[in-house]
């Protein structure tokens, strides 16, 4: 996707309204459109990155700790908040829409609606051991 066509680029650039709610150099805090709840936050990198794979580490975790903080923000807030919800969707078959990383902050109350449906079973160890393993065999070391 060219930069341009972004809509996530074009908040950062200022040529789409938003509501923000925190910014610094890498990274932007805005209302969502639709939100999940009343407060939903959309934390992104300024910079574009379609996925995680995309991402610089380093701002990876510059866009997560300003999520630790709305999150923070949301309980002292006054706004309904008896937990709050990070939610990250990362390529089409997760549900990703808008492709530029955004890491999605909500509240949580009892009875929101709010729900993801899954085969919540408990696995066997043996599993659980050979799903490991094959995770552990596409990790790469960091130099």
């Amino acid at each position: 996707m060219d930069v341009e066509e972004c809509v996530f680029c074009r908040v950062v650039a200022g040529s789409l309204a938003s509501s923000r709610v925190y910014e610094d150099d890498q990274v932007l805090a805005f209302m969502d459109l639709q939100p999940v709840t009343r407060g939903h936050v959309l934390v992104i990198p300024k910079v574009h990155a379609t996925g995680l794979a995309d991402l610089d580490e380093q701002l990876g975790m510059a866009v997560f700790r300003v999520a630790q903080r709305v999150a923070g923000a949301l309980r002292a807030s006054g706004l309904p908040c008896d937990g709050v919800n990070l939610f990250l969707a990362d390529g089409e078959a997760a549900f990703q829409e808008v492709f530029h990383v955004h890491l999605h902050v909500f509240p949580r109350t009892a009875g929101d609606g709010f729900r993801i449906e899954a085969d919540w079973r408990v696995r066997s160890r043996a599993e659980l051991d050979e799903t490991a393993a094959t995770i552990r065999s596409g990790i790469t070391a960091e130099s």
